[in-house]
């Protein structure tokens, strides 16, 4: 009864119902450990005596699982409850980056690192359901608050990650389970149970997701165009992610600073800007512009892949183009088709994550075969592709822009 208190209240007074909030600090610190590592990759490196393209590998295994655990989320979710759900995807990512963090072979790190992919695929397929089912004033304000908790946690993790990581490359690791701990606490106390976030439910939506339903909603056409084309953006976003680190020339307390400027653009754009281009332009001519510029900056690191302020400066620009088309092409899938939401997120995010998997391992490889100047170039071409595909798919997706008007 006091959930179900607390639950009304913040329903009536702050606009949100607290479940709401309880998820947006939670995805806050869950986001936090994509950043928290990224400083302390060149450390990995030098520490383990592992090639650039070996490190690269934790996010191709994290990515990798990630994908295929995408399929499973949603049956698992509406077998045991979304709080149910994210409170297990907690669990995991601490136990796996505890763990990473105490191993001495990169190895090891790299398969601790696909432990997470897991734990995080059922927190975050399972809390962007949660805030949009949970929130009120409509799909877009939900997506934005989901992603300014996505920008917040990256904005922020790269400058605790610079600091620990500074101390050890291990610092990271065990800061990332640390704060999994606080998020488990948060989940448990402020958000309702199974019964609470089903009570309003009509009985035809309270059944259990199949197996086969994420492969099912890939017969609808938008699904497929926006997954495919986040697949082909990924190669570029995780070359910029997990790349760059090594040709900036910078330690982690320098990779922290330049990463968190980086979050910080990604977060105040996904929040602001994007939805006022949305509204002027469209989701679709405002995604494929985000996208081209991102190209474009791509292709400009690897001409001038030599040029240390260059680089900085690019990986920073680069958070304003990823925050807008993040909560662009979010906005797009929650209202592509006509299915249930957690399904649609399963099936778009099992597509795109295939990318991020590639993608490291492949920049780190192709700088190791030609020189560090060609996976930018590469993972920029990618991208342009991503916007040629939507552009030739148009007619299939257009209808985005309508559904999301009349909210």
């Amino acid at each position: 009864m006091a959930i179900q208190s607390q639950y009304e209240l913040s329903t009536q007074k702050e606009g949100q119902p607290i479940a709401v909030w309880a998820v947006f600090f939670a995805s806050i610190i869950a986001f936090m450990g994509l950043g928290l590592v990224d400083p302390i990759l060149p450390a990995i490196s030098q520490q383990l005596h592992a090639t650039p393209s070996q490190v690269t590998l934790l996010f191709t295994s994290y990515n990798a699982v990630m994908a295929v655990a995408m399929l499973i989320t949603g049956a698992i979710s509406s077998r045991i409850g979304i709080k149910m759900t994210l409170l297990c995807g907690v669990v995991v990512i601490a136990i796996f980056s505890a763990a990473g963090g105490l191993s001495n072979n990169i190895w090891a790190i790299v398969g601790f690192r696909g432990g997470w992919g897991l734990g995080n695929a059922l927190f975050v397929a399972t809390a962007l359901t949660a805030i949009v089912t949970l929130s009120k004033g409509g799909t877009g304000k939900a997506v934005v608050l989901y992603e300014a908790a996505v920008g917040l946690g990256i904005s922020v993790g790269p400058l605790l990650g610079g600091e620990l990581g500074a101390i050890t490359w291990r610092g990271p690791f065990l800061g990332v389970a640390a704060l999994m701990v606080l998020g488990f606490i948060l989940l448990a106390t402020l958000m309702p149970g199974h019964r609470k976030l089903n009570a309003g439910k009509p009985a035809s939506e309270r059944k259990s997701t199949s197996l086969l339903d994420p492969f099912r909603a890939l017969k609808h056409r938008p699904i497929v165009v926006f997954g495919i084309a986040a697949c082909l953006y990924n190669f570029g976003f995780f070359t910029l992610l997990a790349y760059a680190p090594f040709v900036m020339g910078l330690d982690a307390h320098g990779l922290g600073y330049v990463f968190i400027g980086w979050g910080v653009l990604l977060a105040v754009t996904s929040v602001f800007t994007a939805p006022k281009l949305q509204q002027r332009f469209g989701t679709i001519t405002s995604m494929c512009l985000m996208l081209f510029l991102f190209a474009v900056l791509l292709i400009s690191m690897g001409i001038w892949t030599n040029t240390q302020w260059w680089l900085i400066v690019a990986v920073i620009l680069a958070g304003a183009l990823l925050g807008n088309n993040n909560t662009l092409i979010t906005t797009a899938v929650m209202n592509a088709a006509p299915i249930e939401r957690s399904t649609a997120s399963a099936a778009y995010s099992f597509l795109r994550f295939l990318g991020g998997a590639v993608a490291p391992f492949l920049a780190g490889k192709l700088a190791e075969w030609y020189s560090p100047h060609v996976p930018f170039i590469v993972g920029g071409c990618f991208v342009l592709i991503s916007v040629i595909f939507v552009l030739s798919n148009r007619q299939h997706v257009s209808h985005v822009d309508t559904v999301e008007a009349g909210h």
